[in-house]
């Protein structure tokens, strides 16, 4: 007997309506993920790679970082759309369009000759990518009894989850012992397995069907307007997010232009959505407190997770001289034992109720947070192998039970929608971190540089003593005539690098404070019924 078959009739169940058919659902689980842990990599696995894109297509850093751009950009507007196109055209038929498309987009990309192409090839890979992860998600959740979604979505969230991580230690090794082509052609022989294997193996429910002709019955046709308004809010808000630090925020008319139309959308969209009988976006799921907690939550987990996988790197790169292979490795321990928490949490999630971890994880990533604000010069790599363990000790304990809340109380035609808004939140959530990131980290680089910078005056004696050591020091050294310029710069340099290891401190306190935010939250989920 299947374990589908096992679960019928637990919760409502009927094995009858899963995409699993008379498979068994675990294969499921494990094909899908294939496919959502390549779309998630390609999230990070260019971070580390746009100084040698740059270098190859002769563009600027500025103008290579639109590779990340474009593509966060093009996934947050396809999955406002997923849910419809997935119910109207067949879910398995829709999943292997996109799979299909990110598969040859990839390879496209690996073979880019310009900035403009490869900007092509990722746009094209974000829309296919942005209908992939939703459509995987609610294939788990039909494929699954209640009771044991947990132990389903753990498969899942090790892809969702562990991908990031893996994306900078990926993607650094092939920029620095390869080329940075091989992080998209990577995806060509793994987008052909995985769909085959979708292809063979996942069925379209009979609920999916009926629903499909129902739709055709009654001649209800895509919310259009909603798809546009939804669109441009999610497309406008990931370009102010992602470009607002490096064009100066509101000081440049482009982001002043993007954000207006960011916000005009939005007063637009809340009305229109909230009316139609059928909503691109069902967003009034939002305002529940069960599904509207999860939302909130998800974004939470989002910021965290992506903003610490792109800071850590860069950190450990610019200010401890590692290589971008050895940044990511500094990772991959946290990676290691986010799978094996994923794992565990599977099972805690079918015995404790999801309020109860989601609070315990978030509380530990806090913490994890709080221990990197001790960072100093001697931090070491195992200093930051271990904060990322912490994180990934927390980190599943509060992704699987969020995501199986999430469903809670949802009616099966609702799941497409559910994981749409869900995936919505973690990109967004993922965008925000970063942005928050980086703008703590750029004024308070100007807060703590004035402070120091005080200090360095002619008329300090602590000054006069440093200058007049360093010179000696260099003097010694053989500096001759120049020693006491090369003392100068000498204190400079230890000024800005005390200037960016207290503003690093300041960027990991806020990721603690938007951590401690999801505890709350957590706890005013009611219980889920098993």
């Amino acid at each position: 007997m299947s374990a589908a078959a096992e679960g019928a009739g637990a919760g409502g169940f009927d094995a009858s309506q899963s995409a699993a058919g008379g498979r068994n659902p675990w294969l499921i689980a494990v094909v899908v993920s294939i496919a959502t842990f390549m779309e998630v990599l390609d999230t990070t696995i260019a971070n580390v790679a746009l100084r040698y894109i740059s270098g190859t297509l002769a563009v600027s850093a500025d103008e290579a970082s639109w590779v990340v751009t474009s593509y966060l950009v093009a996934n947050a507007i396809v999955l406002t759309a997923s849910s419809f196109i997935a119910k109207r055209y067949g879910r398995k038929r829709f999943y292997l369009a996109c799979l299909g498309l990110f598969t040859v987009s990839s390879l496209a990309c690996g073979f880019a000759w310009n900035l403009e192409s490869l900007l092509l090839f990722r746009v094209l890979q974000g829309f296919a990518g942005g209908g992939m992860v939703p459509i995987s998600q609610s294939i788990l959740a039909d494929s699954f009894p209640p009771a044991k979604r947990g132990q389903a979505f753990a498969i899942f969230g090790i892809a969702v989850v562990v991908a990031p991580v893996v994306g900078p230690t990926l993607g650094g090794w092939l920029s620095d012992n390869l080329s940075w082509h091989w992080c998209f052609l990577i995806n060509g022989p793994v987008g052909v397995m995985a769909f085959a294997l979708v292809s063979f193996l996942v069925q379209e429910p009979r609920s999916a069907i009926e629903e499909r002709q129902r739709l055709k019955r009654q001649g209800i046709r895509m919310d259009v307007i909603g798809f546009l308004l939804v669109a441009t809010f999610l497309g406008s808000l990931e370009v102010v997010l992602d470009r607002g630090q490096t064009d100066d925020w509101f000081a440049s008319g482009f982001i002043i232009a993007f954000a207006v139309i960011c916000v005009a959308s939005f007063c637009l969209m809340i009305p229109w959505e909230m009316t139609r009988e059928n909503p691109i976006l069902d967003l009034r799921m939002v305002a529940t407190r069960q599904f509207g907690s999860c939302f909130l939550v998800m974004m939470a987990t989002g910021a965290i997770l992506i903003a610490t996988t792109q800071f850590l790197p860069e950190l450990l790169q610019q200010y401890y001289g590692f290589t971008a292979t050895w940044a990511g490795l500094a990772l991959s321990p946290g990676g290691m034992v986010t799978m094996v928490m994923m794992l565990v949490v599977g099972r805690l999630a079918g015995r404790i109720q999801p309020k109860y971890l989601i609070a315990t994880g978030a509380t530990i990533v806090a913490l994890a947070m709080w221990d990197l604000t001790r960072l100093n010069p001697d931090s070491t790599f195992w200093f930051f192998a271990w904060s990322r363990i912490y994180i990934g000790i927390g980190l599943p304990l509060i992704f699987i039970p969020i995501t199986t809340a999430s469903y809670d109380g949802i009616p099966r035609d609702k799941t497409d929608q559910a994981s749409a808004l869900i995936n919505v939140a973690r990109n967004v959530g993922g965008s925000i971190g970063v942005s928050i990131a980086q703008n703590v980290l750029a004024f308070r680089e100007q807060f703590h540089h004035s402070r120091l910078a005080e200090h360095i005056v002619p008329s300090n004696p602590a000054y006069q003593r440093t200058v007049e050591q360093a010179t000696n020091y260099f003097s010694m050294a053989g500096g001759g005539a120049g020693a006491r310029e090369r003392a100068m710069a000498y204190i400079g340099q230890q000024v800005q690098m005390q200037t960016a290891y207290w503003s690093y401190i300041d960027v990991f306190f806020a990721l603690m404070l938007i951590s401690v935010s999801a505890v709350p939250l957590a706890l005013i989920l009611r219980n889920v019924k098993r």
